[in-house]
């Protein structure tokens, strides 16, 4: 009779998996032909000398990657530029979020409107977003000019002047995050409510529950938005194609490596060249993601886990 039941079970395991293997086909195949080949193309191109005037490519070895370390002053400003932003846009952005999130988490009336409220400006185009921030941060009539007025302090050229072009994009993507707050509300709402109630019974105050109890339940989602929110940082695009104008060396702060990619590839017709930045970018990211995770082990947190 247990064999019976054995052979019943493993056979429908059998199917399971094969009905899974099957229903993943499609997603294998995009992953395929719209990620990993093109990666590969673009390893392989970054080998070779071609631009939009020349017939075929011709190989040149490591000649892209040498004049990228060795004689572009460019690319070193940009990974500079890139890797300043993502890390002010991802831990302002994550501290701001999750504040938010522990405020909205709260019963208080109209609280569907608050957190709709804080969730749109992630749905607004982001042409519009920068565009109406641009308005803003206008040195002669933005608002925040004339509150800076108003105090007799002197203006400041927020998107011109080198020391403030950064720290005001990473404002505006911090402004741009309710879709982190969102899943900090997710994560919020799964957090064993026994817990908090066992140590407020200990006489725990709401410090040390939000340190000891809410943050380790919540290290998965916030691993989880480190991980999506530095990945989307470090590919920023926008602010260059609006604010750096026509010239852009005039403003190096704005030459994100997306945007040398493409001002590379597609306005110096240089292919070959663009692909070799945009192999090391994606080895950039990897270097990133990568730590992340190795060093998440040690902050790591799941309910039932041994640590």
């Amino acid at each position: 009779m247990m064999k019976k039941v054995k052979t019943k079970v493993s056979l429908l395991a059998r199917q399971e998996a094969r009905a899974a293997k099957i229903f993943l086909i499609p997603a294998f195949l995009g992953l395929t032909f719209l990620t990993y080949l093109p990666l590969l193309a673009v390893f392989i191109l970054s080998f070779f000398k071609w631009t939009a005037i020349m017939p075929q490519p011709i190989f040149v070895g490591f000649n892209n990657y040498i004049k990228l370390f060795t004689r572009d002053p460019f690319f070193w400003t940009s990974a500079k530029v890139t890797i300043l932003y993502a890390v002010l846009s991802v831990g302002i952005g994550m501290i701001y979020s999750l504040s938010l999130a522990m405020l909205l988490n709260r019963k208080m009336p109209a609280r569907g409107f608050f957190r709709a409220v804080f969730y749109v400006p992630y749905i607004i185009p982001a042409m519009a977003v920068y565009m109406s921030w641009g308005l803003l941060y206008n040195p002669d009539f933005g608002v925040f000019n004339a509150l800076l007025a108003s105090n007799g302090i002197d203006k400041i050229a927020f998107l011109a002047d080198s020391k403030f072009i950064i720290p005001s994009l990473a404002v505006i993507a911090v402004w741009s995050c309710g879709n982190l707050i969102v899943i900090f509300l997710a994560g919020l709402g799964n957090v064993p409510r026994v817990y908090h109630e066992a140590a407020e019974i200990d006489g725990a105050s709401n410090w040390q529950r939000f340190l000891h109890i809410t943050i380790p339940c919540m290290t998965p989602i916030i691993f989880y938005n480190l991980l999506m929110s530095l990945i989307a940082n470090m590919q920023v695009v926008v602010p260059s194609l609006i604010y750096a104008g026509s010239n852009r060396t005039t403003y190096p702060e704005y030459t994100f490596m997306s945007f040398l990619m493409y001002r590379t590839g597609f306005i110096n017709n240089d292919l070959s060249y663009a692909s070799a930045i945009s192999f090391i970018f994606f080895l950039v990211i990897g270097i990133f993601t990568l730590v992340l995770f190795a060093t998440s082990k040690t902050w790591l947190f799941y309910e039932g886990g041994d640590k």
